[in-house]
C-alpha cells in the first residue's frame, strides 16, 4: 500500500503540528527538531512526513508530490494554489496587519507599502480605493517605515512586540492566519477513504489538543 506524503516546513508550526499528530495516534518517533532529515516515516509506516521550505508546501501539494500539506493561511492568501483546503488546524494562530506611524499615514493619498505579501497588500488598499506603490521584502520589514523606504507595512503580527518596540503600531488588520491542511485533488479523488480517515483522525487530535 502506498503511504501518504504529508509536506510541512520545519518550525514551531511543525513541533505544534506534529504534536498535534502525535495526540491523533499518529506518531513520528524519530522525528527530532534538530535533525537535517527531510522526510520521515510514522511509526506505522504508513504516512511518509517531508520537510520543505514553507512557501513551497502548496506547490508540492499542487504538483501531487505531496498528497497533503500543513501551512499557514497567509501562504495560501498570497500565492493561491489549486488544492483544498479541508481543515483549518488551528495553531500558529496570529494576524496579518497594516502598521505604521498612524499620523503619517493620515497625511497621505498614495501609499508606498513594504511587505513579503506583495499581493495581499496591493489588494488589501486596492479594495479600500487607496493607491499604492509595493515594495517586496523578505526580512526586517519594521525597518522600512523607520528609514523612510515605506509609509506602512503589513506582515504577520503575533505579539506585537517587535511593533512596540520600534515605535510602530497596529493600523488595522488584514486576516487572521493559522496553520490549515490542504490536500490535492487527484489524491483526494484516488485515495478518498485514507485521506478522510487522517483528516477524521487530527480532528480527533485536535479535540485533545486544544
Amino acid at each position: 500500500m502506498d503511504c501518504l506524503t504529508v509536506a510541512m516546513a520545519k518550525g514551531r508550526i511543525a513541533n505544534q503540528a506534529i504534536a498535534l499528530l502525535q495526540e491523533a495516534d499518529i506518531c513520528f518517533s524519530d522525528f527530532t527538531d534538530k535533525s537535517r532529515k527531510l522526510i520521515f516515516m510514522d511509526d506505522s509506516n504508513s504516512i511518509k512526513l517531508i520537510f520543505v521550505k514553507a512557501v513551497d508546501v502548496p506547490t508540492y501539494v499542487e504538483q501531487g508530490a505531496a498528497d497533503i500539506g500543513v501551512i499557514g493561511k497567509d501562504v495560501l492568501l498570497e500565492d493561491p494554489k489549486d488544492v483544498y483546503e479541508l481543515l483549518d488546524l488551528a495553531i500558529g494562530k496570529c494576524k496579518l496587519s497594516v502598521a505604521g506611524f498612524p499620523e503619517k499615514l493620515n497625511e497621505q493619498t498614495q501609499l508606498t507599502v513594504a511587505s513579503k505579501y506583495p499581493k495581499i497588500a496591493k489588494l488589501h488598499f486596492e479594495q479600500k480605493g487607496i493607491r499604492t506603490t509595493i515594495i517586496e521584502l523578505n526580512g526586517s520589514v519594521e525597518l522600512a517605515p523607520l528609514i523612510g523606504l515605506a509609509d506602512c507595512i503589513v506582515d504577520i503580527v503575533e505579539t506585537g512586540t517587535t511593533l512596540k518596540e520600534n515605535g510602530l503600531v497596529v493600523i488595522e488588520d488584514v486576516a487572521e492566519v493559522s496553520a490549515r491542511l490542504i490536500v490535492n485533488k487527484a489524491s483526494f479523488a484516488i485515495k478518498t477513504e485514507r485521506i478522510q480517515k487522517f483528516i477524521a483522525d487530527v480532528k480527533t487530535g485536535l479535540e485533545v489538543y486544544s
